[in-house]
């Protein structure tokens, strides 16, 4: 709260009951959930942060994404510049 502050960053709370007012977040979340969390038995700490290290890789570099048309954000980011703004999206 206090770095926020410093910052002048504004927040508000997520109504309770109404998680559609941060949709994106809720959507990651979810598939976080149920491609990794819901997939692993975790028996310590450090074999979570690692089996979750390597999803957040994979789901960060190698997974078709449908924000990016279909495309993985490596393939994303090595398109071509002109490519990349026909659909608004930049990197």
């Amino acid at each position: 709260m206090a770095w926020q502050e410093e910052l002048g960053i504004e927040w508000h709370y997520i109504a309770p009951g109404k998680p559609m007012q941060n949709g994106f977040v809720e959507s990651f979340n979810g598939r976080l959930r149920d491609e990794c969390l819901n997939e692993h038995l975790f028996a310590n700490l450090n074999e979570a942060r690692q089996i979750i290290e390597e999803w957040r890789i994979d789901y960060n570099t190698n997974r078709p994404h449908t924000s990016l048309n279909g495309l993985t954000p490596t393939e994303f980011a090595t398109r071509p510049n002109r490519a990349q703004t026909q659909n608004r999206l930049y990197l």
